[in-house]
Parts: structure tokens; sequence; C-alpha cells
């Protein structure tokens, strides 16, 4: 009797042992594919990209065991990134992470059936990237990092900070939708402000030091900067000129404050990149990109630097240190 049971227990053991191998074939590596527009060193750039990949396994995908993450890093340059675009679709996953227009671009050329989730855009609807916020209507979807409103804001706080303001350059990429769109809103409320703006375009280094240069020259000077690919991959160049010509200025993103520009006040982009996860989860379930809504910012934050501002002899108010959310010193 108990080598008859010991017989059946074997044979049953055995024949499960092919169901649970293929079941285990079953269960496909998932592929996710991630363009970033700075290069791997880069410390925001990373920063965005740690948030998106510890967040994955809060969700149950975990890399190397149920899913593959393939890398690209760029210099925002749309000859490099048309390059590394191709090279992702080329490896055909189940989804792309796209983080800024610059990301974003390039990969919309070079397809449009692979989902893509993108962070760090703003206002994809004139850029052409999703049909409406709504009801995206093609392979794209994700997350905008503000709506032009944010423009009186910024003039707001530029004139707590630097009541003697009254000439305000406007950093902004005319060749991305938002760049004009952005100078449009902001022009049309700082008249409420008593300002005088000026627009100044953003390509290479040597535009932006030309431009910020020659617009330092007028007195009672300010700056505001709206942010882009191009503005980002500067930001340091950015912060150090406006310091060596001692402009008060305002930036969209916290690493241009804490890279030792004044104050920024925008979207949180780690908190973005954390949300685009959730995207990138409910794809790979199976959901697609038209049937999830383009997402504005739930997060906002406002940092000062204290050491800036009393290099250019500023004094913050105690009530808007007060409201900021973190304070450099």
């Amino acid at each position: 009797m108990r080598r008859r049971a010991f017989i059946k227990l074997f044979c049953g053991s055995a024949a499960a042992w092919p169901l649970a191998a293929r079941a285990q074939q079953s269960e496909r590596l998932r592929r996710i594919g991630v363009l970033m527009p700075w290069p791997a060193n880069d410390a925001e750039g990373q920063s965005r990209l740690t948030a998106f990949t510890k967040a994955l396994p809060q969700l149950g995908w975990i890399d190397g065991q149920n899913i593959r993450i393939d890398y690209r890093f760029g210099d925002g340059k749309a000859e490099t990134m048309r390059k590394y675009a191709a090279e992702l679709v080329v490896l055909a996953p189940d989804v792309i992470l796209a983080s800024s227009s610059a990301a974003l671009a390039p990969l919309l050329e070079a397809t449009r059936t692979i989902p893509i989730v993108f962070a760090g855009i703003a206002d994809p609807v004139a850029a052409g990237y999703v049909e409406s916020l709504a009801r995206p209507g093609g392979n794209a979807t994700g997350f905008t990092v503000y709506e032009y409103s944010i423009g009186g804001k910024w003039l707001e706080l530029l004139k707590q900070v630097a009541p003697q303001v009254t000439r305000v350059a406007v950093l902004r990429e005319s060749g991305i939708a938002a760049g004009p769109g952005l100078f449009g809103a902001i022009q049309a409320l700082a008249p409420s402000f008593g300002l005088e703006l000026r627009p100044i375009d953003v390509r290479d280094a040597a535009e932006i030091e030309r431009g910020i240069a020659t617009f330092a020259q007028g007195s009672n000077s300010g700056m505001i900067v709206s942010g882009s690919p191009a503005q980002s991959a500067h930001r340091h160049l950015i912060t150090s000129l406006a310091a060596k010509h001692r402009l008060p200025a305002i930036y969209n993103a916290r690493f241009f404050a804490a890279a030792g520009g004044l104050m920024s006040y925008g979207a949180d982009f780690l908190d973005q990149s954390r949300r685009a996860a959730s995207y990138v989860d409910r794809i790979l379930k199976g959901e697609k990109p038209v049937d999830l809504p383009v997402q504005a910012p739930t997060k906002y934050e406002l940092v000062i630097n204290l050491k800036t501002a009393k290099a250019l002899g500023l004094t913050v108010p105690p009530a808007l240190l007060a409201r900021a959310d973190e304070v450099i010193e």
C-alpha cells in the first residue's frame, strides 16, 4: 500500500512539473523603455529616474524579475534624441517613459503604436502630442508641468522679493509650443504689476549669454526662467549669469534654486515621475493611453535661496519665507 501510494504521489507531482514550467514561461518579461534628455551623470535626471524606478516595485514590477528596463540618456539635442528614440523603438518595449518634450517629440516621430507615458511636458495639446487632455487620442499620455496661469504667480513672487524691478526678461524656447504660449500669458498680466517684458530666446549657450548681458544693461531689471529642455541643460550658466549681472530671478523648478538661483516656483518633478510609474503600471496591465487622461500637477513647491538673496542685497519678506516649502541657506 505504501509503495502504491508513493508511486501515485510521484506520478501526480511529475505531471504537475510541466504545468508549473509552462506557467512560469507564460509570465513574459515585460520591457520598459526610458528616454532622458540629460547625460547619465546629470543629478536632476538621476533624481527623476530614481523616483520613477523606486515607484515600480511598489506596484509589483521588479527589474530583472518581471520587467526589463532599457535606458537611453541624451544631451537634449534633436539629432541625438532622434537617434536614441529610434534605438528604443527597435527594441519594441511594451511602454516608454519620455521625460520632457526633448524626449517625447522624437519618440512620436519614431512610433505611433508603442504606448508612451510622458512627464514634465508643457502644453501637450498645442504641441500636437495629444488631441486633448481628457482624451489624448493617440499612443501618448502623461503629466503636464503647469498651466499658463502660473505666469501670474511668477510675476507676483518676483515683485514681492524685488519690488524695485520694472523690467523683466522672460527666457523662452520659441521652438516648442509652450515658449511663445506662456510668454503671451505672462505678457497679458505684466501691466497689472507695472512691469515691462522682453523675451529672450534660448537655443544655445552663446545666445543665452548675449541675450542676458544685453538685457542687463538696463536698470531695475529682473528675470523669469520659464523652463524648457534647453534651459534645464544650461541651468548652471543661467544662474551664474543672473548672479554676475545681479538680476533677481524666479525659476520654474527647484533644481535652479539648488544651483544658485534666487527662488523657484513650479511643479514637483519627482512627484510627476512617481505618478508616471502608475500610468506605466496601468498600461502594462492592459489599459491604453487613449483612455488615460493627461493630468496636471497636484504638487507645487516654492523654494527660496537665502544665500543668493543676501548676495543680491534683497530682504525676503518673513511671510513669504513662512510659505516656502524649502529655504536654502
